[in-house]
C-alpha cells in the first residue's frame, strides 16, 4: 500500500461511519462504569483486550515490521493517543454524554486546519462553509453556557488538542501497513497505561468484567475502521462528516440513558446533518463533471 494511492472520500466516509458507531457504544459502557473505576484502569483493560485480539494478526504479518521507518511518528501517535483516551474516559463520567460529543466536534476543525498547514491537504470553500454550519449546529444543540465549569470540561480541552495531534501523526503515517499501525497503537496504550492503572487498581465486580472487555472489542474494531477511513478520505471531508456522530450519541443517550433531546438540540442536529449532506454532494460533483 503506497502513500500516493488516490483518495476516495465516499469509501472513507463509509469506514468513518462504522468507526463512529462502534466508538459510541464503547463510550456508553465507559459512561456507565466510569464512576466505579479510574480512567487509566479502563484504558489499560481496553488496550490489553485489543492486544490479545490482534496478537494472531501480528504474528501472521510479522514481516511487515521489518525495516520500519518514522519510528518517532509512531511514538508521538501513541503518546498523544494515551493522553487523548485517558482524558476522554475521565471526562465522560463527569459531564453529560451529549456535551462530551459536542465538544469533541471542535477536534475535526482543529485537525482540518492542521492538515491544511502541515500536510498541505486542500480544504475547499464548501468544506469550510460546511464546517462552520456544523459548528453552529453543535452550539445550538448543546448550549455550552448551560453546562457549569468543572474538571471534566478541562479534560475535554486536553482531548481536543491531543486528539488533533494523534490524527495528524496518523495521516503522516498513511503509507504504513494497517497491522503496524494497530500494533504500535495497542501495545503502546498497554505499556504506557499499565503503571498508573496498576497503582490505582480497583477490584472488578463480576457483572462488570464482560462490559469492560467489550470496550476493548468495540474500540479495537473501530480502530481498523478509522485507519481505513484516514487512508481513503481527505481531512476536510472526514472532518465534516464526523459531525454525524452527534446523531449517534443522541440515539444512544435516549435509548440507554433516558436523555430526551430538546427542540434546540433537534434544530442543531438538523444543521449538522445538512452540513454532512452538503459536503458529500461536493465530493460527487467532480465525478459527474468528468463523464
Amino acid at each position: 500500500m503506497t502513500d500516493d494511492a488516490p483518495r476516495d472520500n465516499l469509501r472513507g466516509g463509509g469506514w468513518l461511519l462504522a468507526d463512529m458507531s462502534l466508538n459510541i457504544w464503547a463510550l456508553s459502557i465507559v459512561k456507565w462504569l466510569g464512576a466505579d473505576y479510574t480512567a487509566s484502569q479502563i484504558v489499560f483493560l481496553r488496550a490489553l483486550t485489543g492486544l490479545v485480539l490482534i496478537a494472531p494478526l501480528i504474528l501472521r504479518n510479522r514481516g511487515a515490521f521489518r525495516n520500519l521507518g518514522d519510528l518517532h511518528l509512531h511514538f508521538w501517535r501513541v503518546l498523544m493517543a494515551v493522553i487523548t483516551l485517558t482524558a476522554s474516559f475521565f471526562a465522560i463520567s463527569r459531564i453529560p454524554f451529549a456535551t462530551v460529543t459536542a465538544l469533541g466536534f471542535t477536534r475535526p476543525l482543529v485537525t482540518m486546519v492542521l492538515a491544511g498547514i502541515l500536510l498541505r491537504e486542500t480544504v475547499t470553500r464548501r468544506q469550510w462553509g460546511a464546517a462552520a454550519i456544523a459548528l453552529c449546529g453543535v452550539l445550538i444543540a448543546v448550549q455550552p453556557g448551560a453546562v457549569p465549569w468543572n474538571i471534566g470540561l478541562a479534560a475535554m480541552g486536553v482531548v481536543v488538542l491531543a486528539g488533533s495531534g494523534t490524527v495528524i501523526a496518523t495521516r503522516r503515517l498513511r503509507a504504513a501497513p494497517v497491522i503496524v499501525m494497530m500494533a504500535f497503537y495497542t501495545a503502546g496504550l498497554t505499556v504506557f497505561s499499565a503503571p498508573l492503572a496498576l497503582a490505582n487498581w480497583t477490584p472488578i465486580q463480576g457483572g462488570h468484567l464482560l462490559p469492560l472487555l467489550l470496550v476493548g472489542v468495540f474500540a479495537q474494531t473501530a480502530q481498523v475502521c478509522y485507519l481505513r477511513a484516514q487512508y481513503h478520505g481527505t481531512a476536510g471531508f472526514l472532518s465534516v462528516l464526523s459531525y454525524l456522530s452527534l446523531v449517534f450519541s443522541v440515539s444512544v443517550g435516549f435509548f440507554a440513558f433516558g436523555e430526551r433531546p430538546t427542540i434546540a438540540f433537534t434544530a442543531g442536529a438538523a444543521l449538522v446533518i445538512l452540513a454532512a449532506i452538503w459536503v458529500t454532494t461536493d465530493q460527487r460533483r467532480p465525478r459527474l463533471a468528468s463523464r
